[in-house]
Formats: structure tokens, sequence, C-alpha cells
């Protein structure tokens, strides 16, 4: 009896220092993090491009004539000024790295935050938030997760910079949000039982506080991360006004269950080559920890998350207008010659041609993050006979996003610090 009360005793204390621990180390991340104060900053002219010398332009069949170098047919150039609006649990980790070696391979100029990974997410993107930013500077890049602030974002890129961005079905991101996030939302914390996806959407309004802290990561969180009011009902004309402004901004919004399809989509638009797409999925999520909605449970997370499910059906639409536009066919033989390649570049690159847990990744630099209480993200390990010809590719393709952004020369100290707090909450 005495042992067992001892025990008792020692998981309480062992909770209150977490406890305080957490609380204190939260006040100062949040005191750390918090948005710069914002003064009137002078305007710079915006450039035309910030394309530092023409790119090499290449032979390739025309489908849109903004690519085209006058005076000369069946001829592009590569896009370089491009704005990727990275939304959440969106293989947007994937596409950051294919423009992180596509930048270096340009020697193109990144916009990336200051201290952190984000633009001070969940606060509206400023320019101000930009590392080292000056009126009139030129950038040609800007893709880290902000709440997209429209007026602001073209402050800092050129005028014919390429807007994309991509979705994934909102019942499926709700699920993954919750996963992933759902620690961070003291909401959550009250869900009785070990099924707290499904508790949750049995009945969603009485786990949700529209004013709670991180509830954004809980409803319409697409919506959200494009600077819009996510606690709208579906019925209000404001909903359609921010997806009529999001259709007028981005070219193109590609598509997470198409994403080799979305990858040719892009190629095009931009006038990339293949070599350009490369990819090993990054920031997966092992199978085991996947929570498989029910159909009755998937219909409950489209209806509680309507707002994206509108935002979503309007995308799909215009996504499959622009694969017939790119053809049938050819897309089909183009995303065949895509997975071939990275098949190859897989066997190449990657021991035991697959990704592994996380306690099964070697090297610390190929550890992906986690969220708190989890080693649910999967890495890869590199194959240590990989030749010359192929390491240097197979290195960039391999390593995760915050160890990519600090060889780009970000500084993480923010994000490594509440990386360590993380670890301590494991304890």
């Amino acid at each position: 009896m005495v042992g067992k009360q001892g025990r008792q005793w020692r998981s309480m204390c062992k909770g209150l220092v977490l406890g305080t621990l957490l609380t204190s180390c939260m006040i100062l991340l949040y005191c750390l993090s918090a948005p710069q104060a914002h003064f009137n900053l002078p305007e710079g002219p915006v450039p035309y491009s910030c394309a530092h010398r023409p790119a090499q332009a290449h032979a390739r069949l025309i489908k849109n004539s903004s690519h085209h170098v006058p005076g000369q047919t069946g001829i592009c150039t590569p896009k370089v000024d491009i704005m990727f609006m990275k939304t959440h649990k969106t293989a947007s980790s994937t596409l950051l790295n294919i423009l992180f070696r596509f930048g270096e391979k340009h020697r193109l100029k990144f916009a990336f935050p200051n201290s952190r990974n984000d633009f001070f997410y969940p606060h509206p993107f400023q320019r101000s938030q930009v590392k080292d930013y000056r009126p009139g500077m030129c950038f040609n890049i800007i893709c880290n997760h902000m709440r997209f602030n429209a007026p602001e974002v073209a402050k800092v890129l050129p005028t014919d910079t390429s807007y994309i961005t991509i979705l994934r079905d909102p019942a499926e991101l709700f699920e993954s949000s919750f996963h992933y996030f759902g620690r961070l939302v003291p909401m959550t914390w009250k869900i009785p039982g070990n099924d707290k996806v499904g508790e949750f959407l049995r009945d969603p309004r009485h786990y949700f506080d529209p004013n709670g802290f991180n509830s954004f990561y809980l409803k319409n969180l697409l919506f959200f991360d494009f600077g819009q009011d996510n606690t709208l009902e579906l019925g209000d004309p404001r909903v359609e006004e921010g997806i009529q402004a999001i259709a007028g901004r981005f070219q193109l919004v590609m598509l997470v269950e198409h994403f080799d399809e979305s990858l040719m989509l892009l190629k095009d638009a931009l006038c990339w080559e293949m070599d350009d797409l490369l990819f090993f999925k990054l920031n997966a999520r092992k199978g085991s920890t996947v929570s498989k909605l029910t159909p009755e449970l998937k219909a409950r997370a489209l209806e509680w998350n309507a707002v994206d499910w509108r935002l979503y059906q309007h995308f799909n639409v215009t996504f499959w207008r622009k694969v017939e536009a790119y053809g049938r066919q050819r897309m089909a033989d183009d995303v065949a010659e895509l997975q071939r390649r990275n098949a190859e570049m897989a066997a190449v690159c990657i021991e035991g041609g697959h990704a592994v847990d996380a306690g099964s990744i070697q090297e610390t630099a190929m550890q992906p993050w986690q969220p708190i209480g989890e080693k649910s993200i999967m890495g890869y390990n590199l194959k240590n006979n990989v030749d010359k010809a192929h390491r240097k590719l197979c290195l960039k393709m391999l390593t995760p996003e915050l160890q990519y952004l600090t060889e780009l020369g970000v500084n993480l100290w923010i994000t490594k610090l509440w990386g360590h707090v993380r670890d301590v909450i494991n304890w």
C-alpha cells in the first residue's frame, strides 16, 4: 500500500514539474515568437522580375504563351519567381524539398523567416517577418508556412511571380491535423477515450471553442491558412468571396490525392524539366498511426469542415480542367515517366528502398520533426555505397525540412528551443 502511494506521489510530482516547466517555456516561447511590431515601412519599387540572369531556355511543347520566348517556336524559359502557399498536412514538405533544390540549382534568393521555420504563424504574414528584409529587396521564392496576407506578400515578390498552392481532402486533412497538432489544442485534452478523433466528430460543438488556443487546427484549417475566417457558416457570402479571391490570385492549385499529376501541371505552368520534379515522400506518417475514418465519420468530418470542403470542390473542378487541357494520354505518359525515375532514384539512394520508422533512422541529420508524444513520422536511411555522381542529389532529396533550412542559412533557434521543450515533455 505504501509503495503504491509512493508511486502515485512520484507521478503527481513529475506531472507538476513537467506542467510548471511547460507553462514557463510556453510563456517564454510566446514572448519570443510574438509578431514583431509593424511600423509603416517605406514602400520600395516592386520589380517586374527578380531573375538575376536569364534562365536557360529549353525546347518544349508550349501550352502557355506566357513562357514563350519572342521570335522562337517551341521554346520556353523556366519561371523562377514563385510564391508557394504551404498549407498544413498537404504533402507540402515534399514540395518544399523540390523548391529548395530548384532554388539552389538556379542560385535563386529565398525570402525566409527569421529564428523559426514559419512566418510567425498563425499571425497574418507581414513583410517585416522576412529575414534581413529591406524595402525594394528582390526575392525569387517564398515558401514557408504562413497565414496568407496577399497585399504584404505582393510587396516582397516581383510582379511576374507565379502563385501556387496545394489542397487535400478535408476529411483526411482533419484527421491528420488532429493527430499532429491535437496535443497543442487544450480543448482536446478533455476528450475521453482512446478514439479522440471519433469522439470529437460525434459532437464537435461540445468540444470546440472558436476562441480557444490553437482551435484553428481543428476546423477549416485550409481556409484559415489562406487568411480567411475559418468559423464562417457555409451560407455566408464571405465564403464564396474568399474562394474567388484565392482563385484570382493562384495560377495553380494542386491536389494531394493526385500528387504526380499535380507535378506535371506544375512543370507545364513553370516550364520546368522532369529532373526538377524528382522526389521522395517526406514527413509521411506511419500507417499504424493513421485513424481510418468510417464512412459515417468521414461524412461528419466533411460537414464539420464544410467551408474547406467547398474550397476543395471548387479547385477539384479547375484541376481536372487543367488535366484535360494538358491531355489525358500525355499526362498518363508523363506520370509513368516520373514514377519510373523516382523508383530508380529510390533504388540508388535509399537503404532498403523505402521509408522506415523514426527509431530505425541511423543519422540524426535524417531525423524528421515529430509531434508531441509521438514517433509517428517516418524517414530514410541513405545507402552507404551511393556513387559520387548521385550522392549529393540523394542527400538533398532525403534531407528533412528543418535540416535543409539550416543548410540554406536559416537560424531556427526558436524552433530548436521548442524541440528541446518537446523532448522534455516526452520525458
